[in-house]
């Protein structure tokens, strides 16, 4: 241990529900291609989270919603590789406006609806981690990937 502060990165997922189903992506860049997540993204320099939550959603699939209008349900203390951290903070969003639209078609390759009882096999582990103990009710923070 270095002693240093931790300078993790700040992320952002939206958990959009129509009753029990949730929007998932279906990724095109690089990471985790072909696999599934939720809407997200990284929080901007002097945004709030939940501000930071709506404009990645909206960025993403059109969708808007209102800040006041996500609750936060999961918290995921993740570990990329041996240097980088991300904090990822997870909201539930049962109240928004507009249809799902692929924005970003460069890092999306589909926007799906998938039930609670039917996801996708391949849900990218460290999103999955904060799906998971928000719908099994595990608890508000998760531990991803640390020794």
């Amino acid at each position: 241990m270095s002693g240093q502060p931790a300078t993790p990165v700040i992320d952002t997922h939206v958990i959009l529900r129509d009753g029990d189903k949730i929007l998932f992506s279906q990724r095109g860049g690089p990471y985790g291609y072909g696999r599934w997540h939720m809407p997200s993204g990284k929080l901007d320099e002097g945004e709030s989270l939940a501000v930071g939550a709506a404009r990645e959603l909206f960025e993403e699939t059109g969708i808007t919603v209102a800040p006041t209008d996500l609750r936060l349900v999961q918290v995921v203390h993740h570990r990329q590789g041996d240097k980088k951290e991300r904090i990822g903070f997870f909201f539930e969003a049962e109240e928004w406006e507009g249809e799902p639209v692929n924005k970003e078609p460069e890092q999306c390759l589909a926007l799906t609806w998938f039930t609670v009882h039917e996801l996708p096999d391949d849900i990218i582990e460290y999103p999955q981690a904060g799906l998971l103990g928000y719908l099994r009710g595990t608890g508000p923070l998760a531990a991803h990937n640390w020794p």
